[in-house]
């Protein structure tokens, strides 16, 4: 490849990324208004209220919409970096910042053998589905922690664990990030300095200020929110006469009424049967290459994303930042699988803000948006997880299984591919 093809491919998705985060930033900035409701005053308001309460010295223990982990507070804190532009102004700039390094890290990480820049292009296209929503929360943050940890951890697997800790106490998902370690001394290297660096912030945040754990009693509180797949059932059973409603209820529009709390209870339980699942590919992965983390961090917060009581648009965020590490590697098979879900986040964008008034009503229109955006992240999830299963667990370690449960009087142990004996058991 020549010089100037190779600063091409580099120089194409820049030159993108700057006209479509130019139009975001007009967008934020009221310069163009866009129909729906206004998903800036979250900053402006919200966001600028916490920070207010923060800067008091304790966390906002009265305020059941805070469910955040405790260094959740730097990110909302964080526009006291520009004292020179006004709160909400100044997150919209350091939301570009964010999302400008991502990319940085994407490109930089398709350089070489094995590499490319697709990654780069999910990111370059997927933000601008989302529209607005991308920089008026503070998930593009916690997404560039995520990329971030992943891409380093190739290397280091101490600064994956690091990172994916300090990104934990941000937003709890980049814990899954640690999913996908390779077996032995990168798994040992990253969950240990996962623990110390957790229970180091943990101390940290709970001597600095009170209420550093509150959040955890207003999450167990969330009930199914309008956008989640449990949602689906209650916006269909509007047409024929239920008797409930919609009401913001801990920060979000949930539906209230008969049987939501039996629905919310079942979402639950596939999350408990998604944990299960990622626990026994856990237990029975044997190969383990270089996109296989990245692979199994996106295929465990699929799972976990669209098996929850809440799918809030601000979530595609990180399904897009981890599915553009997975395609920054040639070794990924998980193309289809972000394919998906940059349709999934495009969709986002016309059911919230666009069409929002649809879904809260539960009209024709909300309700096929809702089931185009869910059905495609249901499709997402059992690719991933599909592809994940066949990637890394041995094909006898697969046919054992299946035999064991036809015949289980026979052996319990496995067969790795290198065809030495091993059990689910010593897997860590």
């Amino acid at each position: 490849m020549t010089a100037t093809g190779g600063t091409g491919r580099f120089l194409a998705p820049v030159a993108v990324w700057a006209l479509t985060r130019a139009a975001l930033l007009l967008c934020v900035f009221k310069v163009v208004t866009l129909p729906g409701p206004d998903v800036t005053s979250d900053v402006s308001v919200i966001y600028h209220g916490w920070s207010e309460v923060l800067r008091t010295g304790t966390y906002p223990l009265g305020d059941v919409t805070w469910q955040y982990p405790p260094v959740a507070a730097l990110a909302i804190l964080s526009p006291a970096l520009l004292p020179f532009l006004d709160y909400a102004s100044a997150f919209f700039v350091l939301a570009c910042l964010c999302d400008a390094l991502v990319l940085g890290l994407l490109l930089y990480a398709g350089r070489g053998t094995g590499r490319r820049t697709a990654g780069g292009w999910v990111w370059v296209a997927g933000v601008p589905l989302l529209g607005t929503t991308a920089y008026a929360r503070y998930d593009v943050m916690v997404t560039a922690v995520g990329v971030a940890a992943l891409l380093a951890g190739v290397r280091h697997p101490r600064v994956l664990g690091a990172l994916a800790a300090f990104g934990a106490l941000l937003k709890v998902w980049p814990v899954l990030l640690l999913a996908g370690t390779a077996r032995g001394e990168s798994t040992r290297r990253s969950w240990t300095a996962a623990v110390v660096t957790a229970a180091g912030l943990l101390v940290v945040c709970t001597v600095a200020m009170p209420g550093a754990l509150a959040f955890l009693g207003f999450q167990r509180d969330r009930g199914t929110e309008v956008e989640s797949l449990g949602a689906l059932v209650f916006h269909v059973a509007r047409q024929f006469g239920w008797q409930g409603r919609v009401e913001l209820n801990y920060g979000s529009l949930e539906f209230l009424g008969p049987h939501v709390q039996l629905v919310s209870t079942l979402a639950l339980g596939l999350s408990l049967v998604a944990f299960g699942w990622l626990v026994m590919w856990r237990l029975l992965a044997r190969d383990f290459g270089v996109s296989t983390p990245a692979d199994a961090a996106f295929t465990a917060v699929l799972l976990f994303t669209t098996t929850s009581r809440v799918i809030s648009p601000q979530y595609m965020l990180w399904l897009v930042g981890l599915a553009a590490v997975c395609l920054a590697f040639r070794s990924s098979r998980m193309g289809l699988p972000a394919v998906l879900v940059l349709v999934a986040t495009g969709v986002t964008q016309l059911e919230f803000p666009l069409g929002f008034v649809h879904v809260v009503t539960s009209d024709a229109q909300g309700v096929t948006l809702m089931f185009v955006r869910n059905g495609l992240l249901v499709a997402a999830t059992l690719v991933a997880s599909r592809r994940l299963w066949k990637e890394t667990v041995p094909a006898p370690v697969r046919r054992d299984r299946h035999r064991l449960s036809v015949q289980p009087s026979g052996p319990a142990g496995q067969v790795s591919r290198d065809g030495t004996a091993d059990t689910p058991a010593s897997a860590p």
